[in-house]
């Protein structure tokens, strides 16, 4: 079974061929230019470097956030495009999972942050070790409000992603010993994690619809809010 994975949600475009549980080929380019420019190149490199044809592919899997906005938009029309032009389904994998599912085993709690702005950080938590479980949805909110949940249970936690590069200071302050932080290139999002998540994911039948793949932003971009805002704010009137 070979898979086809993008993620474009953070700083780095990368993409990935998997077969069965074997990486065959990855990309990353962590460089300032913009995904829309980078992704295209990249996907014919690496298809070519693979000797796999776009038909070859059973699953096209795109991390759908959260993330950049406009970097999750650009990776999942890509994957859809793709699905399309073959007909083939999809597999939506979460950017925070996948950058946990680089760490998985590790024995203690999986916090991977990514740096949302506005005092936020996107987050989600995982149990590492042994198994590798979700224990809470993908979400926005305050580093501190973080922080007060992780003080208050006695594992061991490890930080990834590139939110830590933003309040790694802070989070060693709060929960000193207890707080232990990735290898620098596991803060990154890589596409053959999004590839291992989506073989699993297959594996219990989450596939969908090339045309159900779809952003998953957990919170409003700032023209909805402001929107959203403009509209409450006519109401009241």
């Amino acid at each position: 079974m070979k898979i086809f994975a993008v993620d474009t949600c953070c700083m780095a475009a990368t993409a990935a061929v998997m077969d069965d549980c074997r990486l065959v080929a990855e990309t990353v380019v962590n460089h300032r230019k913009t995904h829309s420019q980078k992704m295209m190149p990249q996907i014919e490199a690496i298809l070519s470097q693979a000797e796999v044809d776009i038909s070859d592919i059973d699953y096209f899997a795109a991390a759908v956030g959260p993330g950049s906005f406009t970097g999750v938009r650009i990776g999942v029309a890509t994957v859809k495009s793709m699905a399309q032009a073959v007909g083939k389904e999809c597999v939506a994998v979460s950017t925070l999972e996948a950058l946990a599912n680089a760490s998985r085993v590790f024995p203690g709690i999986l916090c991977p942050i990514l740096d949302a702005r506005r005092d936020q950080v996107y987050n989600a938590l995982f149990s590492g070790g042994e198994s590798f479980l979700r224990l809470c949805p993908d979400r926005a909110l305050a580093l501190s409000d973080l922080l007060d949940e992780l003080e208050k249970r006695p594992e061991p936690v490890l930080f990834m992603g590139d939110g830590t590069l933003v309040y790694r200071e802070e989070i060693a302050t709060r929960l000193r010993r207890r707080a232990q932080f990735a290898q620098r290139m596991l803060n990154m999002n890589l596409a053959s994690s999004v590839c291992e998540v989506a073989f699993e994911k297959v594996q219990q039948g989450e596939v969908l619809p090339y045309g159900e793949l779809v952003p998953a932003y957990v919170r409003l971009s700032q023209a909805e809010r402001d929107w959203k805002k403009k509209m409450e704010n006519g109401v009241e009137k």
